[in-house]
């Protein structure tokens, strides 16, 4: 059985119509990157994962419970759910060690000692060891994106959803962030990604789903997309941003 199903799912706000019957699997120690034109979908897509959008059809499964069913608990799934947005999201207000202690003492009523050991375990886990009783505005935005990967991993998580967590990042920033995905990646966390990170997608990617208009054109081993794709466009669209950004960010 795989970790995460999706199966045919559609979304339409208003006359646009985002998704247009999505489906593919995701199985345990996966990595799967979502690539393809802004606008398509792709962050969309997540959010109806982690049911912080509702989709208007389909069916998303978790390890075997329906995530769109209705009566799910959906609190306790997306308590298995990590997901690390482009912004952070980081309460400005509480210090690394705290902004990661926070789901586990409240989600999962963990003893705030218990949880405060955890917190800076996490922290030690993405580099940050040091910086447990910094503030966000005291840190850099990779810093800031690897306490928002720590916060999720506190929470050990089946899955971690990654929508473009190097998009607001400098250039000079964004491979602390990659590097602690990468090793997450070897340890075999399940991890669905949305990236425009060529590099990372091409060495650690399981496989590549290339979006456009609101469905998968074409998804498959990044060797074979990159090297031989059976679509045009997703010739045309890896040739453009791997210019644009180039492949090993």
């Amino acid at each position: 059985m795989s970790l995460l199903k999706v199966e045919n799912i559609h979304k339409r706000f208003g006359d646009l119509e985002v998704l247009k019957g999505v489906s593919f699997e995701v199985e345990k120690g996966e990595t799967k990157v979502i690539i393809g034109p802004s606008g398509t979908g792709k962050s969309t897509l997540l959010h109806c994962i982690n049911q912080l959008t509702t989709p208007d059809d389909g069916r998303i499964f978790l390890d075997g419970v329906e995530v769109t069913g209705q009566h799910t608990n959906i609190n306790k799934l997306r308590a298995q759910m990590g997901f690390v947005f482009q912004d952070f999201n980081l309460f400005a207000h509480l210090t690394a060690m705290e902004n990661v202690r926070l789901g586990p003492v409240k989600v999962k009523k963990m003893p705030k000692k218990e949880a405060t050991k955890l917190a800076i375990e996490v922290l030690g886990k993405v580099g940050l060891g040091d910086k447990a009783n910094a503030y966000p505005a005291q840190l850099s935005g990779g810093q800031q994106q690897r306490v928002s990967i720590a916060r999720a991993l506190a929470m050990s998580p089946k899955l971690i959803l990654f929508d473009e967590p190097t998009s607001a990042l400098d250039p000079e920033l964004i491979g602390d962030v990659l590097e602690v995905m990468i090793e997450l990646a070897k340890e075999g966390m399940t991890m669905l990604v949305v990236s425009h990170e060529m590099g990372f997608a091409r060495s650690v990617a399981d496989e590549i789903i290339f979006m456009e208009h609101g469905v998968i054109v074409e998804q498959g081993p990044p060797e074979k997309l990159f090297t031989a794709p059976e679509h045009k466009r997703t010739g045309e669209f890896l040739h453009k941003i791997t210019e644009l950004y180039g492949e090993t960010n």
